[in-house]
C-alpha cells in the first residue's frame, strides 16, 4: 500500500527532484518545426511516437546493405555552453555521423539524436534540433526521432551532452572497401572548416588554460572572436562524396577524424599497400598554428590529435583525378591532389612541410 502524507508538508515530487515534465514537453514543440523540415518520403508518422518509422523501399534495390554509424561531438559542448550558443552544434554531431556513412559509399537514410542535460531549458534544445535539422537537410537524410533526458544531479543545469545515430544504404557490389585500393591510385582532399568537432580537449587546455584567451576576444587571424572559430560547424561532406561515387571511380574515402590524417587514411588501406601524404600541398588554417605555438605541441601530437585542415580523402585512380577535382570544385568543396599510393608495408609517410606553419 502506497503511504498517505499528511498535514503541511507537500510530498515529493518529479519535478521538486529536478525532472520538469512539462518544459520537455515544450521543448517538443519548440524543436518540432525543425525537425519535421529534415524529411524524406520514406518516413511514416511525425514527431511523438514511440519509434521513428522508416518505409525502406527494398524494389529500388538490388543487393542492399545497411550500414550505421554512432558518435557526438566531445568537449566542443563546452564551447558552445560558454558562448551560451547552441544552435551549430547539431551540425558537427550529424557530420561526424553521416561523414562515416560515407567513407563505404552508403547513402544517409535517417538519423536519430539523443540530448542529455542537467535542466530542460525548451529554448537550448530547439536551438540544438535546430543545428541537427539543418545537418540532416544538408546531408540529404531525415531526422526521424530522438530522445531528450533530464540528469538533474548528475549534469549542471545549463550542461549538456549530445550523441546521434545513422542509418544508410549501400548496393553490396557499389560498396567502397579497402581492398579495391590499387598502387599508383592518388589521393584527393577535401578541405576542412577548422578543427572539426576533434583535438577540442588539447585545444581548451592550450588555449583558454595555458595562454588564457578568452572565447570573447578578437584574433586578428581569424578576423572574428575565439569562440567563434572553434564553434565553426564541421563541413558535411555525405553529398559531395556521394556524388563524387557517382562520377568517378573512386575506390574508398577516409573521414579525417580522432587520430589525424594518417591514422584515418591507413584505416583504408589494405595490406601491401603504402601512403605518400605531401605536406607542401596545403596549409592548415591559423587556428592549427595558434595551437602550436601558444602550447609549444610538437608535430606529431599535433597530427595525431587534429585533421590539420583535411576533412575528408578520396582515394582513386589517376585518371579520374582532373574529373574528381572538376566535381568537387563545381560543388564549392576545397580539393587538391594530397599525394599518392604505392607498393609497400601498409602506413602512411607524411613528408615535407608546410607553407607557412
Amino acid at each position: 500500500m502506497l503511504p498517505i502524507t499528511s498535514g503541511d508538508t507537500p510530498g515529493a515530487s518529479y519535478a521538486a527532484a529536478g525532472v520538469d515534465i512539462e518544459a520537455g514537453e515544450r521543448a517538443v514543440d519548440a524543436l518540432r518545426p525543425y525537425a519535421e523540415k529534415a524529411n524524406r518520403p520514406e518516413v511514416l508518422g511525425g514527431i511523438g511516437g514511440f519509434a521513428g518509422l522508416f518505409a525502406l523501399r527494398i524494389g529500388r534495390y538490388t543487393d542492399p546493405v545497411l550500414a550505421a554509424s554512432t558518435d557526438g561531438v566531445g568537449t566542443k559542448v563546452a564551447i558552445a555552453q560558454a558562448m551560451d550558443k547552441h544552435d551549430t552544434i547539431g551540425l558537427d554531431l550529424v557530420a561526424m555521423v553521416v561523414d562515416d556513412l560515407v567513407v563505404c559509399g552508403a547513402e544517409p537514410l535517417f538519423m536519430q539524436d539523443y540530448i542529455a542535460v542537467g535542466q530542460v531549458v525548451p529554448e537550448q534544445i530547439a536551438a540544438i534540433v535546430k543545428g541537427i535539422a539543418e545537418g540532416c537537410q544538408q546531408a540529404g537524410c531525415a531526422l526521424l526521432g530522438g530522445e531528450t533526458a533530464e540528469h538533474p544531479g548528475l549534469m549542471e543545469a545549463g550542461g549538456y551532452d549530445i550523441s546521434g545515430t545513422g542509418v544508410g544504404i549501400v548496393e553490396a557490389d557499389a560498396m567502397l572497401r579497402p581492398d579495391r585500393v590499387r598502387p599508383g591510385d592518388v589521393l584527393v582532399a577535401m578541405g576542412a572548416s577548422g578543427l572539426h568537432s576533434n583535438g577540442y580537449s588539447l585545444a581548451r587546455h592550450v588555449l583558454l588554460d595555458i595562454a588564457r584567451m578568452s572565447l570573447q576576444g578578437h584574433v586578428e587571424e581569424f578576423g572574428h572572436t575565439l569562440g567563434e572559430e572553434l564553434l565553426v560547424p564541421t563541413r558535411i561532406y555525405a553529398r559531395d562524396c556521394l556524388a563524387l561515387a557517382a562520377e568517378t571511380g573512386v575506390r574508398t574515402f577516409a573521414h579525417i577524424t580522432g587520430g589525424g590524417l594518417g591514422r584515418n587514411l591507413e584505416r583504408v588501406l589494405p595490406d601491401g599497400v603504402r601512403a605518400t601524404v605531401e605536406r607542401s600541398t596545403w596549409t592548415p588554417d591559423p587556428v592549427f598554428n595558434l595551437i602550436a605555438s601558444r602550447g609549444r605541441v610538437e608535430r606529431a601530437e599535433m597530427e595525431k590529435t587534429f585533421n590539420m585542415g583535411v576533412g575528408m580523402v578520396a582515394v582513386l585512380p589517376a585518371d579520374d583525378v582532373d574529373r574528381a577535382l572538376a566535381v568537387l570544385t563545381a560543388r564549392h568543396v576545397p580539393a587538391w591532389v594530397l599525394g599518392e599510393v604505392g607498393r609497400g608495408e601498409v602506413g602512411v609517410d607524411l613528408c615535407g612541410d608546410h607553407p607557412r606553419f
